[in-house]
């Protein structure tokens, strides 16, 4: 029947789906200052199986938003994933965050710029067009008031950084989208089937989520 359970844990939101096909039948998802995700991954997951009317027997994969993001919780989300992978002997496909958070976008013209808090005024960020092709890689980038000035169209921003962003990116052609702050589960239904498809699939054993920032751990120096 080609059903995905779909995990997004990379942000405040914990979001999960069933989706049968690529189209989400099931979405439970909460956002939460403290990150329960802890608490409340497993419980949307039975939860959704149960509403879906489908067991853990019926997946045909499971799909994990991989990063950038929140290091403890991409590591509670890929854990999931990887152990429910391990027992039910399905494959695990690996989505690109920034791009579930840039599918939330509906336009026909100009780029799209997914971004994730980071700390202070920095940000996760990428550049997509309308297809969402990526046109620039991800980076952890400090925001100012020269940030994206060699991009001419119109800038459509989303993500938990508007209100931080917004002072210092006032740009005519910037556009912030406040309603879609958090990537879902639910957009990546679309993403993950197209994935499974084409068999494009993480290594279990291997797979760890993308951190981008983990080069930047440093040692105190001694006197």
């Amino acid at each position: 029947m080609n059903y995905i359970l779909n995990i997004e844990t990379s942000t405040k939101n914990c979001s999960v789906s069933i989706a049968k096909a690529g189209k989400t039948i099931i979405c439970k998802e909460i956002a939460e200052e403290g990150y329960s995700h802890a608490e409340r991954l497993h419980v949307f997951i039975e939860a959704s199986l149960k509403e879906a009317g489908i067991t853990y027997k019926d997946l045909s994969a499971i799909a994990v938003s991989q990063g950038p993001g929140s290091y403890t919780g991409l590591r509670i989300g890929v854990s999931a994933a990887k152990g429910l992978c391990f027992a039910l002997d399905l494959p695990l496909i690996a989505v690109d965050t920034l791009k579930v958070l840039a599918s939330q976008v509906t336009i026909s013209n100009g780029l799209i710029v997914p971004m994730i808090d980071a700390r202070r005024m920095e940000v996760y960020s990428a550049i997509f067009n309308t297809e969402f092709e990526k046109l620039r890689e991800v980076q952890a980038e400090i925001i100012n008031e020269d940030s994206f000035e060699n991009l001419q169209d119109t800038i459509y921003f989303v993500g938990d950084c508007a209100e931080k962003c917004k002072a210092v990116l006032t740009k005519e052609n910037f556009v912030f989208l406040d309603e879609i702050k958090y990537p879902s589960a639910k957009e990546m239904s679309v993403l993950s089937y197209e994935k499974y498809k084409k068999n494009d699939i993480v290594d279990v054993a291997y797979f760890e989520p993308f951190y981008l920032k983990d080069f930047l751990i440093t040692t105190s120096k001694k006197q």
